[in-house]
Order: structure tokens, then C-alpha cells, then sequence
């Protein structure tokens, strides 16, 4: 099964913890007193009202949506974001997302100054990666045949040297897989994630952190830790009347999620039975052959061929049946490259 992992990051101080636990229900520690070598993870569903709709309309109960985890890696309590013992764990994650503190904190001397926060630890990403760089190129001097491999490490370092981060380097695909080894950090996808404090919820981030953010193609999700590690505590019907009075429809953590599973470029497409509707992820691009082996192997291994709605057509017209009368069920083949909402039955035989 294909497992995402978001590595939330960031330096001391900057909540991310709390944010962690607000978002998995996980109460891991935080402050003076947890271990520096911890690494918390937590695994959530994510929010989709299409699965509860096709649920209903079903009349089917199990629900299964696609689940993200979550990996609140502990930092030194010094102010340095990356240190050698943090760096691996950070390389198995498939995105960052990095908490960044924009609330008055009454135990720390300094104030929130969010766009140097974002762009110190944009350089030490760089930082990092360029060390792997000059290693691995060191290396291959003294070795032969290595001459495209030492191009491609080459073009890397000088677009690092130009002060930008390797996600935003055009590369071919051939040369994507040829970098992948390396797990380069600056190259992962990166969202940011706001902190506000409890009086700043709902507020526009400062507008020269907006500009840079802009520039470097980066996306940004605001929150308060504080209000939704409260949120977190109160029964359903106490956490729509407290967002109410936020002004608020949904917890932020839901569109946190989905900017991280939009991060990862992502789709969804939906499947169902007499038991269950399953939620499935795969990444943009991904052919109704491959998207049949992620149900089942014995399904790509006997593909014959997708039958498709799409969820909208599926809600407008209330069956498959009604959806088939309207000619709005298709057929499609093995090469058919799967849409987000697509419902597919994969007819195969082994």
C-alpha cells in the first residue's frame, strides 16, 4: 500500500508539536522536558464529504477514507533546525510541512518574525543538500563513467548557489528518478503553516512574508496550535458552535490535510461494494491499469477494462444505473489516466 508521509517540521519554539497533536489526537510531549531524539508519528484520515455522500446514497456504512501520516520530528533545543541525527528521519518523508511561529510567546526574548524564520530554514535545506553535493561529487572524481551523474549533481549546485531551493528546478523524468536516491531536502514539496496566536485567527499573513512566499511558489495554510488543540477536546456539537462563533464552517486541520495531500500531487478515485466505499490516492498522471493494482495486483495482472463515473454525475443522478440511461458510465482502458472523483468497477480475469 502506498504510505504518505508529511514530516512536520520547524525550529524550537515554534509549536509544531502542539500542532501535531491537535491534528492526530496524539498528546505527544512538548517544551523542556521531551527527549530530543523522539519522533512522533501520527496517521489521520482525510476529510472528503464525497465518501459520506457516496456512503449514503449507497446506504453503506463502512466508510474508508485515505489516511496521511504525520511525523513531528523532535529538534535540538538550541536554535538550529537541522542537525546530522535529524536530517535521515526527514528524508523518508514525501512532504514538509514547516510550523512557523507568528504568535507573542510570553517565555521567549524575541518576536515573531516569520519571514526570516521561513527563509533560514529555506537555507538550511540548501545548506544540507549542498553538503550531500559536494560529498558525493568529491567522490566521483576519482571514479569513471559517472559523467552524467556528476552533470546533473553540477547543474544542483549551482542552482542552490543562486540561493533557490531543487523543488523549484525544471528536471525530465529520467533525471527526477536519478535524484531520488539522494532524498534532497530543499527538493521536497514544502507548505507552510502559519501559528497564530488565539486573537490573530482569521487574520492576513504580513504582506512581505506573503510576497516571498509568492516567489517561491509556496503554499500557505493558517492556523492557531492553541485553538485547535481545544478544538480537538470538545464533542462534535461544542466544535461547530465554537467554530461558528470563530466564524469558521470546518477546523482548520481539515484544510491542512488537504494541502498536504494537494501538496503531494495527488488525486482521489472511489471504489465500491456490497460492504464498504474506499477512497483510493494515487498521484496525478496514473493510468487505470496502475490505479487497478493499488485495489488489487490481480487486478492489473487481468485488466481488461475501467468502468468510470464521476462522483458529481453519481450525486446528480442518484445510481449507476440511472448514470449508465444518461450516458454518463463509460468504458475506458488501460491507458485511461484516472480523474479526481472518478468511481471505476475494474472488470478483470486471472
Amino acid at each position: 500500500m502506498f504510505l504518505m508521509k508529511v514530516g512536520i517540521v520547524g525550529f524550537p519554539g515554534s509549536g509544531k508539536t502542539t500542532i501535531f497533536s491537535a491534528l492526530t489526537g496524539l498528546q505527544a510531549q512538548t517544551g523542556p522536558h521531551a527527549k530530543e531524539d523522539n519522533l512522533h508519528l501520527g496517521t489521520i484520515k482525510v476529510p472528503d464529504q464525497r465518501v459520506d455522500t457516496l456512503g449514503h446514497l449507497l446506504q453503506l456504512k463502512k466508510l474508508i477514507h485515505i489516511e496521511i501520516t504525520f511525523m513531528d520530528f523532535q529538534t535540538a533545543k538550541v536554535q538550529k533546525a537541522l542537525d546530522p541525527n535529524r536530517v535521515n528521519p526527514m528524508k523518508e518523508a514525501d512532504a514538509l510541512a514547516e510550523v512557523v511561529r507568528c504568535f507573542r510567546d510570553p517565555f521567549s526574548r524575541t518576536h515573531p518574525a516569520p519571514l526570516k524564520e521561513v527563509q533560514d530554514f529555506e537555507a538550511e535545506l540548501k545548506l544540507t543538500d549542498l553538503g550531500v553535493i559536494e560529498s558525493r561529487l568529491g567522490r566521483l572524481k576519482k571514479e569513471k563513467g559517472y559523467e552524467h551523474e556528476k552533470e546533473l549533481l553540477e547543474r544542483c549546485r549551482s542552482f542552490i548557489e543562486q540561493e533557490r531551493p531543487l523543488r523549484l528546478l525544471s528536471l525530465k523524468e529520467e533525471e527526477r528518478k536519478a535524484l531520488s536516491g539522494f532524498a534532497f531536502l530543499s527538493q521536497k514539496p514544502l507548505l507552510i503553516l502559519l501559528n497564530l496566536g488565539e486573537d490573530e485567527v482569521g487574520k492576513a499573513p504580513p504582506a512581505e512574508l506573503v510576497d516571498w512566499l509568492s516567489k517561491m511558489r509556496l503554499e500557505t495554510v493558517s492556523l492557531s496550535g492553541k485553538v485547535e488543540a481545544e478544538l480537538a477536546q470538545l464533542d462534535e456539537a461544542e466544535r461547530l458552535a465554537f467554530l461558528k462563533e470563530l466564524g469558521f464552517t470546518e477546523p482548520a486541520r481539515d484544510r491542512f490535510v488537504r494541502s498536504c495531500f494537494n501538496l503531494l500531487e495527488l488525486v482521489s478515485f472511489f471504489t465500491h461494494n456490497e460492504r464498504e466505499v474506499r477512497a483510493w490516492g494515487i498521484r496525478k498522471g496514473t493510468s487505470a491499469l496502475k490505479a487497478a493494482g493499488k485495489v488489487h495486483s490481480d487486478m492489473e495482472r487481468g485488466f481488461i477494462r475501467a468502468e468510470v463515473v464521476h462522483a458529481n454525475d453519481f450525486v446528480k443522478y442518484g445510481s449507476e444505473a440511472k448514470c449508465r440511461e444518461a450516458g454518463k458510465l463509460r468504458l475506458e482502458g488501460k491507458d485511461y489516466v484516472v480523474q479526481d472523483g472518478d468511481i471505476i468497477r475494474f472488470r478483470f480475469h486471472v
